[in-house]
This record gives C-alpha cells, sequence and structure tokens, in this order.
C-alpha cells in the first residue's frame, strides 16, 4: 500500500528550497566552463578563487588558511584542523575565521563529475570594519572561544549575491565598481549568520578572539624563533593558562602544536620550491635537531622529509593541467 509524504512533490517543496537549488547548479555550471581544467584559479575579482579536481585526493594538501568564505558547488571537501574533521558540500559553506594550519581533500570528484568549488578570502580589517559599522560588539552576548573555523547553511540568501559576484566574472568591466558592494554584503549575510558571532567577536577590542588573533599573528610571523609562552602570553595581554585555554578553543591545539605546523608546512615550501635538502629547511624553520625534524615531519606527512618531497615532485610531474 502506498502512503503519501507531505512535501514529497517537487511543486510542495518551499519556493526558497527550489531557488537554492536552482542556484547551486547555476553556480556549479560557471565554475566549470570558467575553469575548464584542473586547479585553483585566480580571477579579475581579488581574493576570489575557483578550483576544480577530477578526481578524488589520495592525500590531503596541508596549508596555512587565511580568514575566507569557502563553498562547494559540486563534489564533497574534507577539512581536517588538528584532530577534528569537518567534511562539507554543496548544501554548506566552510568559513574559516582566523588564520590557522588546516589539511583539505577532496573526497567526491570525478571527470564526470568534478569537484567544483570557490574561495573567498576576507581581510580581518573588513570583517572588523563591518562589524563595528553595525555595532554587532555592543550587542554580543558573553560566551566561551569557540573553534576559529565552522561549517553552516549555504541559503539562497547567501547564494544569490556569490552567484552575482561569480556572474561579474563575464563583465570585468563591472568588476571594481560592483565587487566591493556585493563581497560586503556577502560579509554582512555571514554576520548575520547564527554563527555570525564567531567573526564578530574579532572586531570586539580586548576580547578573547581579537587576542588569539593576534598571538596567532606573533606565532605566523616569528616561528622559527624559540616559543616562550610566558612571552607570547604578556605580549597579547593575558596569563599563561588564559592563552593556553582560549588558543585550543579557537585553533584546537596549543601554540607549542600551532608553531609546529606552521614550521613543518613551511620546510616543506622550502624543499618543494627551492630545491632545498631536509638538513637545510629544517634549520631554516628553526629546528636545532635533524632527528627530531625528520620525526616530527615524518609523523605529520606520513612519510619521511626526501620521499615526501619525491613524491610531491612526481605528483606535480604527472599532472596535465596546473
Amino acid at each position: 500500500m502506498l502512503t503519501s509524504i507531505p512535501n514529497a512533490r517537487l511543486d510542495d517543496r518551499p519556493v526558497d528550497q527550489l531557488q537554492a537549488t536552482v542556484m547551486r547548479a547555476e553556480l556549479a555550471a560557471m565554475i566549470e566552463r570558467l575553469t575548464g581544467t584542473d586547479g585553483a584559479h585566480a580571477t579579475a575579482i581579488p581574493r576570489f578563487v575557483l578550483a576544480r579536481v577530477s578526481h578524488m585526493q589520495q592525500h590531503p594538501v596541508h596549508a596555512v588558511h587565511e580568514p575566507a568564505f569557502c563553498v562547494v558547488a559540486q563534489g564533497t571537501k574534507r577539512v581536517l584542523l588538528s584532530d577534528e574533521v569537518y567534511v562539507y558540500d554543496s548544501s554548506q559553506y566552510l568559513m574559516v575565521a582566523q588564520n590557522l594550519p588546516v589539511s583539505g581533500q577532496v573526497v567526491d570528484a570525478s571527470p564526470e563529475a568534478p569537484y567544483l568549488g570557490l574561495r573567498l578570502s576576507f581581510d580581518v580589517k573588513d570583517i572588523t570594519a563591518l562589524a563595528l559599522d553595525l555595532r554587532l560588539g555592543e550587542t554580543l552576548p558573553k560566551r566561551a572561544s569557540q573553534r576559529g573555523l565552522f561549517t553552516g547553511e549555504l541559503s539562497g540568501t547567501l547564494l544569490d549575491p556569490l552567484l552575482r559576484l561569480t556572474r561579474l566574472l563575464d563583465a570585468p568591466e563591472d568588476v571594481p565598481a560592483l565587487a566591493p558592494l556585493i563581497i560586503r554584503e556577502i560579509l554582512y549575510r555571514l554576520l548575520r549568520s547564527p554563527d555570525g558571532w564567531r567573526l564578530a567577536q574579532m572586531a570586539v577590542v580586548d576580547s578573547h578572539s581579537q587576542r588569539i588573533a593576534q598571538a596567532i599573528g606573533v606565532l605566523s610571523r616569528r616561528f622559527q624563533e624559540p616559543l616562550r609562552v610566558e612571552e607570547l602570553a604578556d605580549e597579547v595581554h593575558m596569563s599563561v593558562s588564559s592563552l593556553h585555554q582560549h588558543f585550543k578553543a579557537v585553533t584546537a591545539m596549543s601554540p607549542l602544536q600551532f608553531q609546529k605546523q606552521l614550521r613543518l608546512q613551511e620546510s616543506r615550501r622550502i624543499m618543494i620550491s627551492e630545491h632545498a635538502d631536509a638538513a637545510t629547511a629544517g634549520h631554516r624553520v628553526g629546528y636545532e635537531s635533524q632527528s627530531q625534524f625528520n620525526r616530527e615531519y615524518s609523523r605529520f606527512f606520513g612519510l619521511p622529509p626526501a620521499r615526501d618531497v619525491k613524491r610531491l615532485r612526481e605528483l606535480q610531474l604527472g599532472r596535465t593541467s596546473p
């Protein structure tokens, strides 16, 4: 016996859901047309990057992620922050609110249905300025520090300006005048979203979130130097215990673990882009012990430095597109 299911027919769905489905399809079609080949593609709009991947990635890509709004138009992506895993597809977005060392991996892609995505990076000053304009800092409830990375629903209200921004790539003469307005609208929607307070916290003077952002900045600039947590805490006007507590709440790791990931990622970059050996790269990022560097590199990337770099170079040579 068949039973009826409420809202099962396409015509019965909420209009917003129908519109969002159509918008996602249009966004995917535009990204596929505008990319054409695998890789990350810079656009005429500053800090707006399109991406296409035709195969599931066997290994994660490690990087220090700047504050950004990330969207998957087709496929699925997995992002790791320390030991935490975030998986999102075309129904969600990923927001990175702080400069964080993360690992990303496309887990759903094929030549017939490639992964298609985009990234809109924000200057922290833009986030702070708009949050202050909206006076969000005055209405924020007092909450404990939260992760500087989170996912949210990719609703029609966010898809609409995102589509308009992407369409501008077909009208480059309109980009200087219209792109800043649309980007501000996207940021406004994000700040007004249920998790928007995580972004707005950075605009609150002397908030824990703002101080942790300062600590991240110090570590990012001076990761080669020995870490003295007491000095770092003094520099951002926090006690050592408070720094540890809130730093881990935002980044999912301690300051020392954060520094270690920055060092290892930079050493990998040095070996690949500058053709340096492991001893040179380890020394340049602050390791005094070569054996310690090799151990920590192997633990983090899964292979010793020389073998890992060789694998990455072979992958680069085997690619047919940028």
